[in-house]
């Protein structure tokens, strides 16, 4: 197993918090993507980690295919009538040709192996099927000193803690290899926290801040709480604190 790959099933050994402490996305995202589609019979939501984008999807399509690697968080994604749960990695062939309208991945096509992702995604979409890949980077608050907190936090305490791929969601996606022809998207914005304790608990899911637990056994967040609290306090962000959704929108061409 890569090191990516392990680090990607830290997220299930405390499935419970990631369900609770990591956002859904706007309502405005899954509606601007059900226009974009050719289609509404089948959306794909790969690496669906436990279904935030998958409930965002099912009032849109008809059938919602969720597909994920980690039994942990499958486990607690909420259940519906038209979203069919399955386990299984990004990379495992779905047996799908021609059949997807859409296929999202919410923050997760950074975990994938893109060499083998990218041709069953290409086969499994219909002709002119959308592949919507979106994720936020590391919050910023646009408050000097607490994000100075946070660039502490991000560089200095939990630089080595990293995963390979951390670099293409630091870049907004930028850098991501996206071998289809792209369309231009809207903006959009996720809330995460409405407290400096909501902070907090966003960033308790991140995979750094996990590995650096198991590694070091004590917590990274605990090295930079009480100046994240001083700085909240003197100055707080705007409630709720938005991050900006980082949106690769392709489609396959015929």
């Amino acid at each position: 197993m890569k090191a990516d790959d392990e680090q990607s099933l830290v997220f299930g050994e405390n499935a419970a918090e990631y369900a609770a402490f990591r956002p859904d996305y706007p309502e405005a995202l899954f509606a601007w993507l059900a226009e974009a589609v050719p289609a509404r019979g089948l959306a794909w939501d790969c690496g669906a980690g436990s279904g935030q984008a998958a409930l965002g999807l099912s009032p849109y399509f008809d059938r919602v295919l969720a597909t994920e690697r980690d039994p942990r968080q499958l486990a607690l994604a909420p259940k519906r009538p038209n979203i069919d749960y399955r386990l299984a990695a990004a990379e495992d062939d779905p047996g799908l040709v021609d059949a997807v309208d859409l296929i999202a991945c919410a923050c997760s096509l950074h975990w994938f192996d893109l060499a083998k992702f990218y041709p069953l995604a290409r086969r499994a979409l219909k002709p002119g099927g959308v592949l919507a890949a979106w994720t936020y980077d590391w919050p910023w608050t646009g408050r000097p000193a607490l994000d100075a907190v946070l660039e502490r936090l991000k560089t200095d305490i939990l630089g080595a803690f990293w995963g390979e791929t951390s670099h293409y969601y630091f870049s907004g996606y930028r850098t991501l290899p996206f071998p289809f022809p792209e369309r231009e998207s809207p903006a959009f914005t996720t809330p995460i926290a409405d407290s400096k304790k909501g902070l907090v608990r966003f960033l308790s899911t991140w995979s750094a801040v996990r590995k650096y637990r198991e590694r070091l056994g004590r917590d990274p967040l605990a090295l930079v709480d009480k100046a994240l609290d001083a700085a909240w306090r003197a100055d707080p962000p705007a409630a709720p604190l938005r991050v900006p959704l980082h949106l690769r929108c392709g489609y396959r061409d015929v």
